[in-house]
């Protein structure tokens, strides 16, 4: 408790006798003064001031918030402690553990700590510390079925693992149509019974949701607890210092709840890691999935990365021998699948002469498909796209994104430029490395023509609607709130990716619309991303030996199609880290995207080009201007992946140069980016 004696005047304050010297992180984001700074601790304080808790001291003539991190005997500082002004709360809110990870985050994104720490604590709320203080309930007796896991290799190996507290890592590969809740909560309750923590972070709010439940009647209500950024300020400072004082084991949660300060951590879990809403938006953009690796590897605790789909960088720990891949003989994943076809090489003609294509963009073959699942009274899901233009250039004839023949990044075209415009034609160029291309050949078909990426899909639901008069059509994102869920029943679903609904019974069948707009993006990771979202509305679809089918109107022939066919992510995941293997993107690499003013970015470049040798792509402008109208440029910067620790501390001293000397043009750094365009 906080003393309630009166503090003596500041002349009169005397040091503790015992560890009089504090180690504190002041809450200042400069990166020349990301570091620890040392303070006097006044005896009247001697009793609050302990780590972990927040403090007030005064820093360059300001009185600023901080972190107690340490108490020491003595200073290694030559001249003058200042005095710790004021100990905010005698709560203790930032763990050793988690201060840790927090610097151990910064140092592997060229971050800084207060940034860190500011995305894994949550602002202090006075009168929820103040609350009586419930005893700490024990977690619901619960023995976990290993049914459900042993259709899975090394699956019960994994529940063992967890319930001798062992340190097991694992990719795990989720069946279709598989309770993924129901697994991942088995394995919660295993590591709450050996006396551990879990935590488990999902994209959305919906995914939490839906675990939330499993957890609470796998463990209880009372054991487990939710943390997401929909709650008001009060509630989730109230469920965090819950987690904090050890009330409860099992923390489900969005992107932040990674840092969430569970007692003992056991079991570390991130479903879906190639969603992008793991990547947090603020500096220094950490990932969930790696946020949870740094964790896993400093506390012991088990990792597991699961998902429908497999992500390069889940197959790189894989082959790395750091994880143990979990997934089900190809027997079972047969059994366990819907019917899925797509278009062969040869019926994209033959989709333009379709009657059915011509009322809704669909072949026959889908047609035939949902005609069949409405009979047997279920529900159709149509993924569409979201719409709208993006700046990028694909191949006239075959529709493959064109890339520069120097760095395989992605051609656009300046602003206000008319890629079909039959007078001047513009110039396309490398939105990566900037060199123009003016003899583009496509490397698939060979054909010279360009054309705009566009996704269009904006009146499907009503052409749907004319197509099956008398057919309930509900919509699903883009524009449109998410539902829930759907009811069962001869319904059409008509969702973009991610905010496909589970309907009750499954889906009798699933359309995936417009696969060629999907996987002309120009993103590094867009045949990952695409087959993502392929699974996860092909996992809502019911098993082949119900009536279930899946129809991609994308090519048969191409990569990412055939995985969905046969139901491979972990084969596709393969060939995809052995290409940016071998043309030299992250995973297989460290890639920074250095962006800014153009003279800034050079500054940074230069710094790091001093102390560290580099590959460089670029400058080039981003598109469109920030709405100040500055232009601004990009580089990136490549290293091998066993220098990602020299690259991301030569950023650091690079950004800590220019805060040093108040260099006035901010410069984003961004390590291993989730999209590049």
């Amino acid at each position: 408790m906080t003393s309630t004696r009166p503090a003596p005047a500041r002349g009169q304050w005397i040091g503790a006798e015992i560890l009089p010297v504090a180690r504190v992180a002041v809450d200042v984001p400069l990166a020349h003064l990301d570091r620890p700074f040392d303070y006097r601790v006044p005896s009247h304080l001697d009793a609050d001031a302990q780590p972990g808790v927040r403090v007030r001291v005064r820093f360059a003539g300001r009185v600023l918030d901080g972190y107690l991190l340490e108490r020491v005997a003595a200073s290694d500082h030559g001249g003058r402690l200042g005095w710790i002004d004021k100990v905010v709360s005698p709560e203790p809110a930032l763990s050793a553990e988690v201060a840790v990870l927090c610097r151990t985050v910064a140092d592997r994104y060229a971050g800084v700590f207060a940034d860190v720490v500011r995305l894994a604590v949550p602002p202090r709320h006075a009168r929820v510390e103040k609350e009586v203080r419930d005893p700490a309930p024990d977690p619901a007796a619960s023995v976990a079925d290993p049914a459900g896991w042993s259709r899975y290799r090394h699956g019960t190996a994994l529940l063992d693992a967890l319930g001798g507290s062992r340190a097991a890592h694992a990719v795990w590969q989720a069946l279709p149509g598989e309770s993924w809740t129901a697994r991942l909560a088995e394995a919660a309750a295993a590591t709450a019974a050996a006396g551990r923590g879990a935590l488990l972070v999902v994209p959305d709010q919906r995914d939490v949701d839906a675990l939330h439940a499993a957890l609470a009647e796998r463990v209880g209500a009372g054991a487990v607890v939710a943390l997401t950024a929909e709650l008001g300020p009060a509630e989730r400072y109230r469920r965090w210092l819950a987690v904090r004082r050890g009330q409860v084991r099992v923390v489900v949660g969005t992107r932040a709840a990674a840092f969430a300060p569970i007692a003992r951590p056991g079991l570390l879990v991130v479903w879906d890691d190639g969603d992008d809403l793991h990547a947090d938006p603020r500096a220094p953009y950490p990932h969930v999935r790696d946020v949870l690796m740094v964790r896993a590897h400093s506390a012991g605790a088990a990792l597991v990365v699961a998902g429908f789909a497999r992500t390069a960088e889940a197959q790189l720990l894989v082959e790395s021998g750091w994880a143990r891949e979990v997934v089900a003989p190809r027997e079972v994943v047969r059994a366990a699948m819907p019917r899925i076809e797509a278009l062969g090489e040869g019926d994209g003609a033959l989709l333009a002469r379709d009657p059915d294509a011509r009322a809704a963009r669909l072949p026959h073959v889908a047609f035939e498909a949902a005609r069949a699942a409405l009979a047997g009274g279920r529900p159709v899901l149509v993924q569409v796209p979201r719409s709208g233009y993006v700046p990028w250039l694909s191949c006239g004839q075959c529709r493959e994104t064109a890339r520069c023949r120097h760095c395989a990044g992605p051609l656009g075209l300046r602003r206000g430029a008319d890629p079909d415009a039959a007078a001047s034609p513009a110039l396309p160029h490398c939105r990566w490395c900037g060199r123009p291309d003016p003899a583009f050949r496509c490397p698939a078909c060979g054909s010279r023509r360009l054309r705009a990426g566009v996704v269009g899909a904006g009146r499907t639901a009503e052409e749907l609607g004319r197509a099956f008069p008398g057919v309930t059509v509900r919509a699903s994102g883009g524009g449109a709130a998410v539902l829930a869920s759907v009811p069962s029943g001869p319904s059409l679903v008509v969702a973009t990716p991610g905010a496909e609904p589970p309907a009750d019974g499954g889906y009798g069948a699933a359309l995936l619309l417009d696969g060629w707009a999907m996987l002309s993006r120009p993103d590094l990771r867009v045949a990952e991303e695409t087959l993502r979202r392929w699974l996860a509305a092909a996992a809502l679809v019911v098993p082949h030996t119900d009536g279930g089918r899946v129809v991609s109107t994308a090519d048969a022939s191409l990569p990412g199609v055939q995985a969905l066919v046969r139901w491979d992510p972990a084969h596709h995941a393969a060939a995809e880290l052995a290409a940016r293997t071998e043309v030299g993107f992250p995973p297989a690499v460290r890639m920074a995207a250095v962006e800014g003013v153009a003279a800034a970015v050079a500054e940074v470049v230069e710094e790091v080009r001093a102390v560290l040798e580099v590959e460089e792509l670029g400058p080039v402008g981003i598109e469109p201007p920030a709405s100040d109208g500055i232009e601004r440029e990009r580089t990136l910067l490549r290293v091998p992946r066993a220098r990602g620790r020299e690259l991301a501390a030569a950023l650091h001293g690079a950004q800590a140069a220019r805060t040093a000397r108040k260099a006035p043009d901010p410069v984003r750094v961004r390590l291993d980016p989730v999209a590049i365009e």
